[in-house]
């Protein structure tokens, strides 16, 4: 009875105006979260959490007593499990609406490259690339990767297409592992990162793809990889990997995660005319 109650008090505030605002709010939430989760292993436990929710509202409904004692303590216990299942996502979501939040306010962890920056890393993954050298390239964004940093040799040294070659020639102590690229600095070598335990994956991919898409999931990094068995170029995202990239390709991914919208519109031509450069370079890098 104290139920209907309720419920007929919520169709009655339903007809204020301000519950529009209201509703509009709670379905671009829903709507959000929905979006976040397709696609990856918090979609089918979503769908498991749902289901015994339903079984307990039927439970209460037709007053099946057993079944009501047994799932009452649920929602203590679903709550705990979704914050321990759900850590990645939940942190991934937070990190996303953090950065659009504050986006309006603080661009200055964007555009953080200068042209040149951009070339040094396309033209080191083409050239890595032709030779079937594997490589991780690890970029920055506004999400600190100090511990990643801590854990690997730490350089400091300028961004250049002949240091991350160098890096990542099998025969140096150093190219096992990922390059951490801080605004236009290489901030560490050798870096290991937390690997992603999506299920969804290909099994094609291997350590490298996977330890790229896993500091993706945990922050707002973007990385590019080299394969070593295939020579393909991938380019990272939010979990999200393009394979088989070309020199274009790569740089218009990294200049479209880096760059403000307003410069990216402003110097799009500029940037086609880079690429063009930047594949001059590199057939001036394959016939030498």
């Amino acid at each position: 009875m104290l139920l209907l109650q309720t419920y007929d008090h919520y169709i009655e505030r339903l007809r204020e105006p301000r519950s529009v605002v209201d509703v509009v709010v709670v379905f671009i939430i829903v709507y959000a979260l929905l979006k976040a989760i397709r696609g990856t292993r918090a979609a089918p436990m979503a769908a498991g959490i749902a289901a015994i929710a339903l079984i307990y509202w039927l439970a209460a409904r037709y007053d099946l007593a057993t079944l009501e004692f047994i799932l009452r303590p649920a929602p203590l216990y679903i709550g705990v499990a979704v914050v321990v299942l759900f850590q990645n996502e939940i942190r991934q979501a937070l990190i996303s609406f953090g950065n659009r939040f504050r986006m309006p306010f603080m661009l200055r962890h964007r555009g953080q490259f200068g042209e040149g920056a951009y070339d040094e890393i396309v033209l080191a993954a083409t050239t890595l690339a032709s030779t079937k050298t594997g490589a991780l390239i690890v970029i920055e964004r506004s999400v600190s990767l100090a511990n990643v940093v801590e854990g690997g040799v730490k350089m400091d040294a300028e961004l250049s297409y002949d240091l991350l070659v160098t890096i990542f020639n099998p025969a140096t102590p150093l190219h096992d592992g990922a390059v951490v690229v801080r605004r236009h600095r290489v901030a560490a070598a050798a870096c290991f990162l937390p690997l992603t335990l999506n299920p969804l994956l290909s099994k094609d991919l291997g350590t490298r793809h996977r330890a790229a898409i896993g500091i993706t999931e945990d922050t707002d990094a973007v990385a590019v990889v080299v394969s070593e068995e295939t020579g393909l170029i991938s380019f990272v995202q939010a979990g999200q990997i393009k394979r088989g990239l070309d020199a274009t390709r790569l740089r218009a991914n990294i200049f479209s995660a880096l760059e403000s919208p307003a410069r990216r519109g402003a110097r799009g031509q500029p940037a086609a005319d880079a690429d063009a450069e930047l594949e001059v370079r590199g057939r001036r890098t394959e016939v030498s």
